[in-house]
């Protein structure tokens, strides 16, 4: 079967199952023969390693879970970490799950915003009424956060604009989702040392998106990509407006540092 029979035959099943055509858009080595056409970045974004952030990289993720759908802990202490060394006093969260990583944030910084989905919402798209209650369950009491709710793609943001130190972007991660909460994302920067955080660039810390890529350097405004990085051993992307050294992501790499962790348990139902 010569090529032009191929495409004819391709084109007719999906005129017979345009569902087909989902898995044609979402594939994900066009997603990167487009990065890499767009962009060059063949290798994906450029890697920063964690230790030349954080020479004496030590922080804690608390509270942690360790359940479904939680953010790594490294990723967390991550959040914590970067808050610190940019002096964050107000943080936006877009997306939130049981809120550990705006809790986590809650002990750095002096007020924090979390955005999501309202739970009638969420109850519609799942059909899940315990899912919905369990988002924010570790920031709902929390003093210093405050919680919106509406849809990223649709929510009037303009308030909001100009007046915050660090985002972390982390809710829906289809390709338009992204796009629009990077443009947004720069949007609430507060200033020339206000930093950007979105979770889930890769599928692990050594395996691109490139969906998720295409979206953070499509929303970005062009003068600020070159300061977007990926942070070693982590699944974040982040714009930092700084120069740092860094190298190409290099799949299976031999290990050239390790990490020590340490778990202790903390109950929050005492034994009856």
């Amino acid at each position: 079967m010569n090529k032009i029979q191929k495409f004819t035959k391709a084109v007719g099943r999906i005129i017979r199952h345009p569902y087909l055509l989902n898995l044609v858009l979402q594939d994900e080595s066009s997603n990167k023969e487009e990065v890499i056409r767009k962009y060059g970045l063949n290798d994906g974004l450029p890697l920063l390693e964690i230790n030349e952030l954080f020479p004496d990289f030590t922080e804690v993720a608390n509270p942690y879970a360790y359940l479904s759908g939680a953010t790594m802990p490294i990723d967390i202490a991550l959040l914590r970490a970067l808050a610190k060394r940019y002096e964050v006093k107000d943080y936006f969260e877009i997306g939130t799950w049981r809120g550990e990583s705006v809790a986590n944030l809650a002990e750095v910084a002096q007020h924090c915003v979390t955005f999501n989905l309202p739970k009638e919402d969420i109850v519609k798209l799942t059909g899940n009424q315990q899912y919905a209650d369990l988002h924010g369950f570790f920031s709902k009491d929390l003093s210093n956060v405050e919680q919106l709710y509406g849809d990223s793609q649709t929510f009037d943001f303009t308030p909001h604009f100009g007046k915050y130190d660090m985002v972390f972007v982390d809710g829906n991660h289809h390709y338009e989702s992204v796009k629009k909460d990077t443009e947004t994302a720069f949007k609430l920067l507060k200033g020339e040392r206000s930093i950007i955080v979105w979770h889930d660039y890769g599928l692990d810390p050594e395996t691109i998106r490139w969906d998720v890529m295409g979206a953070i350097l499509d929303g970005a405004p062009a003068e600020k990509r070159k300061h977007i990085y990926h942070i070693s051993n982590t699944l974040c992307a982040v714009y930092l407006p700084e120069d740092f050294p860094t190298h190409k992501l290099v799949p299976y790499e031999t290990p050239h540092k390790y990490f020590e962790i340490e778990i202790k348990t903390h109950p929050l139902i005492p034994n009856s």
